[in-house]
């Protein structure tokens, strides 16, 4: 049974021991500076930023710890400083050289951040080999002795040049560039995991918060860091409690158990829109969502006219429309919008007939696969189930057969990330505002990442995406990945549906919220009236 909130009697139960633990019931003065934020988080699965991957665990780590450079607002052009108060690049004769100064800065444990808990920090992800540690090691062409500390504020990075500088700045605004407090890490580690196994749930960083608890598929609690140069003034506490259901979130934004709703449905989102006790945020993003078709040996989407038959078979307009209400952009190539390298071309345009053709062709009457969609919303606030049911019914039209396997957001990407998944839902958003955060892992097979998940080894994408990687010429850059769009859109596992808007709904108390393009939030500008 489910109460108002949509949340099961244990559920409910679970929630309020959880809120008494955190402050008895957030009652007063401290309910005015604890922001709650209502939303989907099932995909968390570590708060160690060096192996997180995941877009909660972005949010999370983004105020948790601070990198070197981050994009500051909604400005995601060029990189600004952090915990480096300046930086140079000089051109070597291997490549390049890029020296960072550090301002003073202090871990949530008061220990001073210094140089050597920088070199400590991206030599414990390299040697790690985390999901995301690809970026240092293959995008940014890094290794263990690449960064030095030659004094305790001076931080020395040796690029090489099979890397492109400005893209290793952009790498370092990711959270695997995040500093972790090298002693504390060194402290708590067991058995050479680099204190792996304690950060999973804990944290040791100099950003405007640190980790409080984490309860997993309840909330995650984030107290203030008092010795953080990043100041937070007015929110003590930030809870972010998991809340799949979108009416779940209107309930409790509604009746002021929350202050933010990161997931409202595009109709709910409508409402919100002309509803004066919110504010209804329609955020930019360079989200693609889009089905990840395994290419591998004997799998069902093996040959490319099938993938192609899928990309005919899909009515994006409809799924826009109908389904979105307009909070997203139709797109088909696997740069976004809004990033250099951006294709706006629509090769596929809606045509069953033409889909079951190119069926035929590849010799298949029929095809049964399983379809692995997360529970709770896709990206523009759709519920995952509807969007699914929609492209099972479009399929199913030409002869493709879709069993729908509905799982915990976390569970669908150990699946994925093991090349187990047939046809998979999921969105994917660069790592750094740069079209190689998306050229890379969705075209490289060496990456490990996005294309390899889909089986899908294709040489002459791999070889397109280094070379547009460590161009420095923008328009012959441009002219790359204008080759390598053109290459996937034909050939490659995927079949992108859509670019969205994030809609995301706050208390008309909460002042400055933002949430830019690249899915950075800033807990530390918000406060509340």
């Amino acid at each position: 049974m489910r109460n108002l909130f949509g949340q099961t009697r244990l559920e409910a139960t679970r929630t309020l021991l959880c809120t008494l633990l955190l402050g008895g019931g957030l009652a007063g003065a401290q309910r005015q500076n604890t922001l709650v934020i209502g939303g989907d988080f099932s995909d968390l699965i570590t708060l160690d930023p060096g192996a997180s991957y995941e877009f909660s665990g972005g949010i999370i780590a983004g105020n948790l710890y601070d990198t070197l450079v981050a994009y500051e607002g909604n400005d995601v052009t060029r990189v600004r400083p952090r915990l480096a108060s300046s930086w140079k690049v000089t051109p070597t004769a291997t490549g390049s050289q890029i020296t960072f100064k550090l301002r003073p800065a202090k871990f949530s444990t008061g220990r001073p951040v210094t140089a050597a808990d920088v070199v400590y920090s991206l030599n414990r992800v390299i040697q790690l080999k985390t999901p995301s540690s690809f970026l240092l090691t293959d995008v940014a062409s890094l290794k263990v002795g690449s960064v030095s500390a030659p004094d305790a504020r001076t931080v020395v990075m040796n690029v090489p040049k099979t890397a492109n500088p400005n893209i290793v700045l952009a790498v370092l605004t990711f959270s695997v560039g995040a500093v972790v407090d090298a002693a504390e890490a060194k402290a708590h580690e067991q058995k050479g995991d680099y204190g792996a196994a304690w950060l999973k749930d804990h944290s040791a960083g100099s950003g405007p918060f640190m980790l409080n608890r984490w309860d997993r598929s309840s909330q995650v609690a984030m107290d203030v860091n008092p010795n953080a140069f990043r100041k937070s003034p007015n929110i003590k506490r930030v809870i972010m409690r998991y809340m799949q259901e979108s009416a779940a979130q209107q309930s409790a934004l509604n009746s002021g158990e929350i202050d933010v709703a990161m997931d409202y449905t595009p109709d709910a989102f409508k409402a919100a829109q002309n509803n004066p006790k919110v504010r209804a945020l329609k955020t930019d993003t360079f989200l693609l969502t889009y089905l990840g078709m395994n290419a591998g040996k004997g799998m069902p989407f093996e040959d490319p006219r099938v993938r192609e038959a899928v990309r005919y078979a899909i009515d994006q307009d409809g799924i826009i429309k109908n389904l979105l209400g307009g909070l997203a952009r139709k797109t088909q190539t696997i740069i976004p919008i809004g990033l250099a390298g951006a294709n706006p071309n629509i090769a596929y345009p809606y045509n069953p007939e033409k889909a079951r053709a190119l069926l035929k062709a590849a010799g298949k009457t029929s095809i049964t696969a399983d379809f692995m969609v997360i529970n709770g919303a896709c990206p523009g606030g759709v519920p995952c189930q509807d969007l699914a049911a929609k492209i099972q019914a479009d399929l199913a039209k030409v002869g493709i057969k879709l069993n729908i396997r509905q799982m915990v957001y976390s569970e669908l990407l150990t699946a994925y990330r093991a090349q187990k998944a047939q046809l998979v839902l999921v969105p994917w958003g660069p790592d750094y505002a740069d079209p190689d955060g998306n050229g890379t892992p969705l075209s490289d097979f060496n990456a490990k990442s996005v294309a390899w998940r889909n089986d899908w080894n294709n040489p002459a994408a791999s070889k397109l995406a280094q070379a547009a990687a460590v161009e420095v010429n923008a328009a012959r850059r441009n002219a790359l990945y204008k080759q390598l769009t053109e290459l996937i859109v034909k050939e490659g596992p995927y079949a992108i549906l859509y670019q969205p808007y994030k809609p995301i709904v706050v208390s008309t108390s909460v002042v400055g919220f933002n949430r830019n393009a690249n899915g950075d939030i800033r807990f530390e500008l918000v406060s509340k009236k």
